[in-house]
Order: C-alpha cells, then sequence, then structure tokens
C-alpha cells in the first residue's frame, strides 16, 4: 500500500522538486572543473554546484521506487546521500558523465533503504535475493499472460529463475514474500479478544518436566555427594579438578600439584572413578548419564 504524506510533507516534498528543477544544467566542461575544483582544493562551493545541479536525478529516480509504500521524501533523502557519496568518489579524468556515474550510487542506496524498511523482516540478503525482489514484478507481469492470477505458474517460475540466475524456490519464496503483509503477533482475532500469539506453539520444557528435571537434579547431586564421600582426599581432589569443572586440570598440573606423576594421577583417578560408579550404582543403574570418560 502507497504512503500517503500529510500536508505539510507534500508541500516541502513540492518545493524540493521545483527547486531541483530549477537547478540549472552543467556543460561537460563545467562540470569536469567543479569535480576538480572539490577533488583537488576541497572547495565546498564547488561541490554545492555539483551535487545541486542533479538533484533532479535523485527525484526521478527516487519516483521509480514510490510504489514499495514508503514516503518519497525518505526516498529522495536516501537517494541524496547517495549523490553526496559519488560525488566524493568521481573522478573527472576518467572522463565519465558525472550523471551517469551518480545515477548508480543514488539507485543503490535508496534500493538499500528499500530492503531496510519495506518490511520488518529482513529481504533480500544476497545478489540474488535483491535481484528478485526489485524485478519480480517486472518480470511477472511481462511473463505471465494472466493478470488475474495469484502466483506465477510453474513455467513463469521456470522463467524467471533461469533469467535472474536464481533458484525455482526462491522465487516462490519471494513471490510469497511481496504478496504477504506483516502483521502483529498482538493484533486481535475478534472483538472477543485473543491474539495470534496464542496460537504459537511453545517449544520449551513444559511445566511438568521442568519440575521433573529440577527433581532428577537434586536426586544426582545428593547421590555424586554421598558418593564423593567414599574417596580419599587425593582422589576427591583429582576427581574435582579433573571431572567437576568446566576447565578442567590436565594429568601433569595435578602431578605436579600432588607431588607425583602424572601416570600415578591417572592410576588413582580410575580407581577414583570406580569408587564412584559402585556407590552411584545403588541408586542408577546408568552411573555413564552422570559421567563422561575423557
Amino acid at each position: 500500500m502507497a504512503h500517503i504524506d500529510d500536508p505539510h510533507t507534500q508541500k516541502a516534498n513540492l518545493s524540493f522538486i521545483k527547486a531541483s528543477m530549477k537547478a540549472p544544467l552543467l556543460s561537460r566542461d563545467h562540470e569536469f572543473e567543479l569535480a576538480r575544483r572539490w577533488q583537488q582544493s576541497r572547495d565546498e562551493k564547488a561541490l554545492h554546484a555539483l551535487v545541486s545541479s542533479h538533484t533532479r536525478l535523485v527525484v526521478a529516480v527516487a519516483s521509480r521506487f514510490r510504489n514499495y509504500g514508503l514516503p518519497l521524501g525518505d526516498l529522495v533523502q536516501e537517494g541524496n546521500l547517495g549523490l553526496m557519496q559519488a560525488a566524493s568518489r568521481f573522478e573527472p579524468e576518467r572522463e565519465v558523465r558525472f550523471s551517469t556515474y551518480a545515477a548508480w550510487w543514488i539507485r543503490s542506496t535508496i534500493q538499500e533503504f528499500v530492503l531496510r524498511n519495506w518490511s520488518i523482516v529482513r529481504t533480500g540478503t544476497t545478489a540474488g535475493q535483491k535481484s528478485l525482489f526489485f524485478n519480480l514484478r517486472r518480470l511477472r507481469a511481462r511473463i505471465d499472460n494472466n493478470p488475474s492470477a495469484t502466483s506465477l505458474t510453474a513455467e513463469g517460475r521456470r522463467s524467471v529463475a533461469e533469467e535472474l540466475d536464481v533458484s525455482e524456490h526462491e522465487v516462490e519464496t519471494m513471490e510469497i514474500r511481496l504478496t504477504a503483509t506483516d502483521q502483529s503477533l498482538n493484533h486481535p482475532l475478534s472483538e472477543d479478544g485473543g491474539e495470534w500469539q496464542d496460537f504459537l506453539a511453545d517449544d520449551g520444557p513444559s511445566p511438568e518436566q521442568i519440575v521433573i528435571g529440577l527433581k532428577d537434579s537434586r536426586s544426582r547431586t545428593a547421590w555424586l555427594s554421598e558418593a564423593m564421600d567414599t574417596l580419599s582426599p587425593r582422589e576427591r581432589t583429582i576427581i574435582a579438578a579433573r571431572r567437576l569443572r568446566e576447565d578442567g586440570a590436565t594429568l601433569e598440573e595435578l602431578g605436579h600439584t600432588l607431588g607425583v606423576s602424572k601416570e600415578r594421577v591417572r592410576q588413582l583417578e580410575h580407581r577414583a572413578m570406580g569408587k564412584l560408579r559402585q556407590s552411584i550404582m545403588r541408586h542408577v543403574g546408568r552411573p555413564e548419564e552422570l559421567f563422561v570418560e575423557a
């Protein structure tokens, strides 16, 4: 749906457009002279004259994107940013007219603005998707002979995909995106109440699963604490350092701390793990659920 500006905004836009159309056109030599003065001397008056004479180009390009439902004034302002970027990068020695060079920058900045603001869902994240977004309607009108159809035929999607070098699935997905509208999850379904979000499935655990998980966690903690009491102080040190820390200590580090070889630490750890399994087996049949071998 097209955006409709308020009267004050419409008046401001019209004033800018009229001023743009009154700006004098530049000859090739004058244009290059202004560009060189800005490039070599940072002459702001030259930059202003160069940019002002091409604002009509911004208006012309921005007008082509009005059917995306965004304010014309915003499109023009984005185009002006592109025009300024073109002026800062323009190289007159390449003998290319500034309007030809600036048109690309103006169109690019406006397209990026449209993609960012057309929908709250990011659209056109790849070059192929961007091409689809800005060309699908035109190609559909040219390819499909049935204007009343709600979607392209299989043959039509294939033709679009071949012309834009994208997959048919991407064409179908973009077609759905362009025909759908954004809706708030808090939008009421009826006067009696209820919202769209009420019908979304909750992928999180149910209250029953949460309670069971908490109970199991407390049980495992108690079993582990009881099993740790069966170990000697040195064995508890090794298990705590090797198994109960996220960044477990190495055998060599523990050997240095305990004053024994790393092979002896490995033997003590193996013996301690055996004791823990025996203790926990009295409560659970699968102790491997609590311990993972390194």
